[in-house]
């Protein structure tokens, strides 16, 4: 890829970032990493504090998400909790800043409003990649919580969108019996062409029978009243971003196992995430030209 950014500013993030920063430097890119002060080294790729990283870099990239609700970067292998100084804002300003869940960045940090701030996270093509290590995590989720195995498990995945559609296809390569709550035709349609059992999601009035759930919907669908009508014996496994989809107050209450899985990408798949993340940076870098 031929452009006018040679390095880049990693600040803060998980394995996924540290990946990310070798690819890149096997790619012939100068990094430097900002917030991992826990780390001492990481081959040759230099560590430094945020405000050097900032100066040092051609464009910076923030992990996902890229700051916390307090608007303190979402930095775990750092020792302090951080947030940018108005300086370090001012250099933020001075250069493409790719981030993940952009609004939230602006919401802590106002000036950043009229910066060159892209929002990587938002687009199809990294939720389409991103969708296949999120699947595979609750595959993996699944197997270490479940006592039995996939093959003959009776499976319910609630959403039919990217990560049900690829979730659904590797239990059923498993031998689940899968079936699928959506809420469309076109949905339904498809459900059954592929040999899954249907449900109709607006008319989830009880969970029976079924021995692992998967929920994919970011809105609160398994309320008290529908967790009293689930099998006790149910694991049920929240793969929704916040606040997720499952009263866990209520299901701890009932004594049903309920699981929240966030971040799977990042825990079960961080060298492929991280890749993920460069190729849909650099995707964008093309398309604007830089």
């Amino acid at each position: 890829m031929q452009n006018k950014i040679r390095s880049f500013g990693i600040l803060g993030g998980d394995k996924r970032q540290l990946f990310l920063a070798d690819s890149l430097v096997k790619d012939g890119y100068r990094v430097m990493l900002g917030g991992f002060d826990n780390l001492r080294s990481i081959g040759s790729i230099a560590i430094a504090d945020v405000r050097t990283a900032l100066g040092y870099s051609d464009a910076v990239l923030l992990p996902l998400p890229s700051v916390r609700a307090d608007g303190s970067l979402n930095a775990p292998f750092s020792e302090s909790t951080l947030f940018f100084d108005e300086e370090e804002q001012e250099l933020l300003k001075q250069k493409p800043v790719f981030a993940a869940m952009k609004d939230r960045l602006v919401r802590a940090y106002p000036s950043l409003k009229s910066a060159g701030v892209y929002d990587y996270a938002a687009r199809d093509d990294f939720a389409i990649l991103n969708a296949v290590p999120t699947a595979e995590g609750a595959l993996e989720c699944a197997m270490s919580a479940y006592e039995g195995t996939i093959a003959g498990a009776r499976c319910l995945v609630v959403g039919f969108g990217r990560i049900g559609k690829l979730l659904s296809r590797m239990l059923k390569a498993l031998g689940a019996e899968v079936t699928v709550s959506a809420r469309n035709a076109t949905d339904r349609a498809y459900i059954a062409a592929l040999g899954y059992g249907y449900m109709n999601t607006e008319q989830l009035a009880e969970v029976r029978r079924f021995q692992i759930v998967f929920n994919t919907v970011p809105t609160l669908i398994f309320d008290r009243e529908l967790l009293q009508n689930t099998d006790g014996d149910t694991l049920l496994i929240d793969l929704a971003s916040l606040p997720g989809g499952v009263d866990f107050d209520a299901a701890s209450a009932l004594r049903i196992d309920a699981q929240r899985a966030l971040s799977l990408p990042g825990k079960c798949a961080p060298k492929t995430a991280g890749e993920i993340i460069k190729t849909t940076v650099f995707r964008m870098i093309e398309e604007v030209n830089w």
